[in-house]
């Protein structure tokens, strides 16, 4: 695990990206660690990104997209899941989620920002599965992962 963020650290992203975490994301960050212990192939850093970024992996994109101007502060547009296959239109319906981890084959776990679905996280599956609810919070979600609950599958 990534040694836990400094309040003023995580304020300074929370500002600069017109945001509030989720209280249990913000909190698991401070107290716990900035990742990369958790589900899936593990929890993407909220500040810094991953020392072995030169490699080209498609999630560093996906981090970076994340940190865009404006992108996290945008309203979430679901208020209900999208099922499907979503290609290009996936881009979109992220805003206003932040990627916490790389579920494998172009599958993230997002945490909702904003809007009524606030702290919940969703699995984005562009390809088949389309973007929908994982799990009602941030506790439930790492706890499930800590007590080995079952998880979608992963590529």
């Amino acid at each position: 695990m990534g040694p836990p963020l400094l309040e003023p650290e995580i304020r300074a992203f929370e500002i600069s990206h017109g945001i509030e975490l989720p209280p249990q994301y913000r909190s698991f960050v401070a107290e716990v660690g900035d990742g990369p212990a958790g589900p899936a192939h593990g929890l993407l850093p909220l500040i810094t990104p991953r020392p072995e970024a030169d490699d080209g992996w498609a999630v560093d994109d996906e981090w970076a997209r994340d940190r865009l101007p404006g992108r996290l502060a945008s309203p979430f547009p679901l208020t209900e899941p999208a099922p499907g296959r979503l290609g290009a239109a996936a881009g979109t319906l992220t805003r206003g989620t932040l990627a916490l981890a790389d579920a494998g084959c172009g599958m993230y776990a997002r945490l909702v920002l904003n809007g009524p679905h606030a702290g919940e996280i969703w699995l984005l599956d562009p390809d088949w599965g389309g973007f929908t609810p994982w799990e009602r919070d941030f506790h439930s979600w790492y706890t499930k992962w800590l007590t080995g609950v079952s998880q979608p599958s992963q590529g």
